[in-house]
């Protein structure tokens, strides 16, 4: 019965039919119907386990069909010296949320990388400088990668820094971008004074230590903190966020395991200091960017929401080409 067929759909399968600019525009549809009450609160559930953890997040969104998915993400960074395996695995469990029917299980590796530079590039649309030319980039493995390509999409970058503790990874980067626009690797030494010519700054590090100070960003700057997606996380001292606008993804997460919720922690801030979620901005309820002046920071822990948007468009065009496995679970 092939109403009862799902698809198995791998890695390289979701890299070919996901790319960063149908991401963008899903993603950012996925923000506004949300801010106007059109989707449910997305759902994260974080279990600490040996060596590692797991964070479960769930959300429905109501497209072309209604979507439930959920993503199951284990993050273990011991794996690659112990056993030879990835920090993160993980797997995307696609359903129909009209009848539960269970349509696709795909990596989740990809969509998650992809739809977080996605949420990059949509908030610095909003939220920097229309004249935007130098970025930082912290962290420089597949996150910042994406991140850089996301944000050429919308602004006219000619110059980036690229930092990462591992130097090779930085000169990767620039070796891969080097024909679309300058790129310069730095050292520790050297982030500070690239932080300062800088209009935009993304971090996408496993740190658990800060070390981005408010003294380093020059006014105007628009920072996107994205590797600060668990408690124990943290890439900017909690004064930076204290001293300056906050704009998050979803408000109850970025106050529970993203940088506002170090800030919360020490009594720097409250929730009710939060300027906005990028949803309300998005759709047209609160302001972006009042100045070139102010400083903002976009705390960005990845949504539930975002996941649906991305393996929305992944199921359906391998549904279209007929690409993945297909098997029936359930034997109906």
């Amino acid at each position: 019965m092939e109403l009862a067929e799902t698809i198995i759909l791998k890695k390289s399968d979701v890299a070919d039919l996901l790319n960063i600019d149908e991401c963008i525009a899903a993603v950012e549809q996925a923000f506004g119907l949300y801010a106007e009450g059109k989707a449910l609160p997305p759902k994260v559930l974080g279990i600490h386990t040996d060596g590692g953890g797991f964070h479960i997040k769930a959300g429905v969104l109501g497209l072309q069909r209604t979507y439930f998915v959920a993503k199951i993400n284990a993050n273990f960074p011991g794996n690659t010296k112990l056993f030879g395996l990835p920090t993160i695995q993980g797997v995307i469990v696609v359903c129909d949320g009209t009848n539960g029917r269970l349509l696709a299980l795909m990596d989740s590796t990809e969509i998650t990388i992809i739809r977080t530079g996605a949420a990059t590039a949509i908030a610095a649309k909003y939220l920097s400088q229309l004249n935007s030319k130098v970025l930082t980039i912290c962290g420089c493995g597949n996150q910042g990668r994406i991140s850089l390509m996301a944000l050429m999409q919308v602004r006219p970058l000619e110059k980036a820094y690229a930092f990462d503790i591992n130097k090779e990874q930085a000169e990767r980067l620039a070796q891969e971008f080097s024909k679309q626009l300058e790129i310069v690797v730095i050292g520790i030494d050297e982030l500070k004074k690239a932080l300062a010519e800088s209009q935009i700054i993304v971090t996408c590090t496993p740190s658990k230590e800060p070390f981005i100070r408010a003294e380093y960003i020059m006014p105007g700057t628009f920072i996107a903190a994205v590797g600060a997606d668990s408690e124990e996380k943290q890439e900017l001292f909690p004064e930076l966020i204290a001293s300056n606008k906050v704009v998050v993804d979803i408000i109850e997460q970025s106050a529970g395991i993203g940088e506002l919720h170090h800030a919360i922690e020490k009594g720097l801030i409250t929730v009710a200091g939060i300027h906005s979620e990028i949803g309300y901005i998005i759709a047209g309820k609160k302001s972006g960017r009042e100045s070139d002046n102010e400083i903002i920071i976009f705390d960005s822990t990845g949504t539930a929401l975002q996941d649906v948007a991305a393996a929305a468009i992944v199921y359906e065009k391998a549904i279209e080409r007929g690409i993945g496995t297909k098997f029936n679970l359930f034997g109906l």
